[in-house]
């Protein structure tokens, strides 16, 4: 088949690796391929990655929403028909020109990230005055919305999803102990973020046992609880990485119970791989999709690599 000039293919053992617009890649992959997708798509009105294309840029939370539910279906069209979705989504504020945060005049991002003006070199005041010209400004003065709402994009694209068929099964909370700093005083810092499990059907893989938690922090036993729906990981930097990155221990459960040692699994923004690392680390398989080429060589494949030194081998 004819390949689109903006797609690249790299194998690593396990892993295939696509660069390009998720729209276009996600077509061209097989029904049922896929038994799990863990990822976390760009948050709305946050963060530019400087890639013509990417998500999250949209004019209107509206615009983003109808993104992500046209991305999301044919996701659920490549799942297994028992496959699931564990999909993680922080919320935005309205603006006033300040910022993706605007009480604290600046952009909002996890620990460890950095904001869009540190991408293209800047520093300092001048990367903050990047970030507040290039992502919220734009954004927030033609949404139509008043300045310091809290908008519920989660919730609002987890809802349209449900609505376009998916089975909505369950809201995690990630409680975060070592949240980013805000410089707010009328409201509580926000400390937690979502992940949504969704399912193509109602009946589904999900293996409990492989997630268990101790009925005590001393009980070691096979002989656990189940998992609850609020899980508590700190945020983890990685080095080299210009943007919140998943923690590895917030994804590990993901696959361990939507997935068997030699499933694939499918992450359409996956960023600097970690999702890809964990995945290879526990015997699966990985596909891998990303808009910035950037991203893939500088830090998706050498994690890539490595995980794939660390995990099972499968023909």
């Amino acid at each position: 088949a004819e390949r689109s000039w903006r797609m690249r293919i790299e194998t690593i053992g396990n892993a295939v690796l696509y660069h390009g617009d998720a729209l276009e890649i996600l077509s061209k992959l097989d029904i049922g391929s896929v038994q799990s997708c863990v990822t976390s798509p760009p948050y709305w009105g946050l963060r530019d990655y400087g890639v013509d294309g990417q998500a999250g840029l949209e004019n209107t939370p509206e615009e983003y929403i109808d993104k992500m539910v046209n991305i999301f279906r044919l996701v659920r069209n490549i799942l297994n028909d028992n496959g699931t979705l564990w999909l993680n989504l922080g919320d935005s504020y309205s603006g006033s020109g300040k910022g993706g945060n605007p009480e604290a005049g600046k952009q909002s991002t996890n620990k460890g990230s950095q904001s869009v003006g540190v991408l293209y070199g800047k520093t300092e005041e001048s990367a903050r005055q990047a970030a507040v010209t290039n992502v919220s400004r734009k954004l927030c003065a033609g949404s139509g919305i008043a300045p310091k709402q809290l908008l519920g994009i989660p919730w609002r694209v987890a809802l349209a999803l449900q609505a376009d068929g998916w089975y909505l099964r369950s809201d995690i909370i990630w409680a975060k102990p070592n949240p980013m700093p805000e410089s707010v005083m009328d409201r509580p810092t926000r400390a937690h973020e979502y992940i949504f499990l969704f399912s193509k059907s109602p009946r589904y893989y999900y293996d409990a046992g492989a997630i268990k938690e101790p009925m005590s922090k001393d009980e070691q036993s096979a002989n656990g609880a189940n998992k609850r729906d609020v899980w508590t990981v700190a945020t983890q930097p990685y080095s080299g990485a210009h943007f919140a990155t998943f923690p590895t221990k917030l994804i590990e459960p993901c696959i361990l119970a939507g997935s068997r040692v030699g499933d694939v699994i499918l992450d359409p923004f996956m960023g600097s791989g970690t999702s890809g690392e964990v995945a290879l680390q526990h015997g699966r398989k990985f596909v891998g999709v990303e808009l910035n080429e950037k991203y893939i060589d500088e830090l998706a494949i050498p994690r890539i690599d490595q995980a794939q030194k660390q995990g099972r081998l499968f023909a």
